[in-house]
């Protein structure tokens, strides 16, 4: 039986990305910015509890926006595991949509290719990520996506930080929707 979006679920996920994810100490972001907290999202979007609440919540965000996507994905790394949990999500509540990985540069073997996966040019398709913070990872994938053809409808992430990420993209004309922010977690936007 499918997991349900419920506040709940929420909560519990909220709940695993504090005991899992969020890292306390004096780190240095992508961004070049000092933080006293690092958040390893990937401990909570690699994990099974993650992975289904994740794709539980993301599937109910992308309705809720009436987003309907063919396809999602997003720079690899970060993105892959959100990807998968939301196609396996889908594919559980009796919907059809795929997970494809953008890589952050062409192949130089085999097919050379920088989209892999589950992905058509002319496809709608959602960008997701597991952290937000600047935005350049989601536009770095938006980029490879529209000169292959997609139709972004937005940007969809586990968590944003707040940093500015989401005004940037909305600002370039990519809606965001975040399953969860750092004030959701208690933690300071400005990373201190």
């Amino acid at each position: 039986m499918p997991l349900h979006a419920t506040p709940e679920a929420l909560r519990r996920l909220q709940t695993l990305l504090l005991q899992r994810s969020v890292n306390r100490g004096d780190f240095i972001l992508a961004s070049g910015r000092r933080s006293t907290y690092y958040i390893d999202a990937r401990l909570t979007t690699m994990s099974g509890e993650g992975q289904n609440l994740i794709g539980a919540l993301a599937l109910a965000r992308l309705h809720q926006r009436g987003w309907q996507p063919r396809a999602v994905g997003g720079l690899t790394l970060g993105a892959d595991p959100v990807a998968y949990a939301l196609a396996a999500a889908a594919h559980r509540a009796g919907r059809q949509l795929d997970a494809f990985s953008v890589r952050k540069q062409s192949k130089q073997h085999g097919t050379g290719r920088q989209i892999e996966g589950c992905f058509q040019p002319g496809a709608d398709v959602v960008v997701v990520e597991d952290v937000i913070t600047t935005g350049q990872s989601a536009l770095a994938a938006i980029r490879v996506l529209l000169d292959a053809g997609a139709r972004v409808l937005g940007v969809l992430a586990v968590v944003d930080r707040e940093e500015g990420g989401r005004e940037r993209l909305e600002a370039d004309g990519h809606p965001v929707e975040a399953l969860v922010s750092v004030r959701d977690l208690g933690l300071s936007a400005d990373g201190g």
